[in-house]
């Protein structure tokens, strides 16, 4: 059986979830919310800046998990408004354009918070 890493979530929400969890050479990173490190609403209104703070916080998830953002495989991209989708993927792109994991765009009705615009998940393979 491999051993199994969780990344600790740190939020306040009592939700009972990982930020990351690794089991072997698989990374799973939970839906990550554009909070700043304030605990306040990261870029209010700003799709891209709210996309950008989301996939910071990938980033430092995966490195507690011994993972690095070029071993990302797959994303998802969550959002409250469809017609901005090109302002989250300019974001995306800006970090893996090289990289060019598997990525969905999809649509929601509504996130935890109604400031948060975007929401995004990813899921890593790392290779030696």
């Amino acid at each position: 059986m491999a051993d199994v890493v969780k990344v600790p979530s740190g939020s306040k929400l009592g939700l009972g979830f990982s930020r990351a969890v690794r089991v072997g050479d698989l990374v799973f990173v939970s839906g990550c919310a554009p909070i700043a490190k304030d605990g306040e609403v990261a870029a209010p209104g700003d799709v891209k800046g709210q996309t950008k703070r989301c996939l910071e916080i990938i980033e430092g998830a995966l490195a507690q998990a011994g993972a690095d953002i070029k071993h990302v495989v797959r994303t998802r991209v969550f959002l409250t408004d469809m017609s901005r989708w090109k302002e989250a993927g300019e974001a995306h792109g800006e970090v893996f354009k090289d990289i060019e994991p598997a990525t969905s765009f999809l649509g929601t009705n509504a996130l935890i918070n109604p400031g948060w615009l975007v929401e995004v998940e990813a899921d890593a393979v790392v290779t030696r």
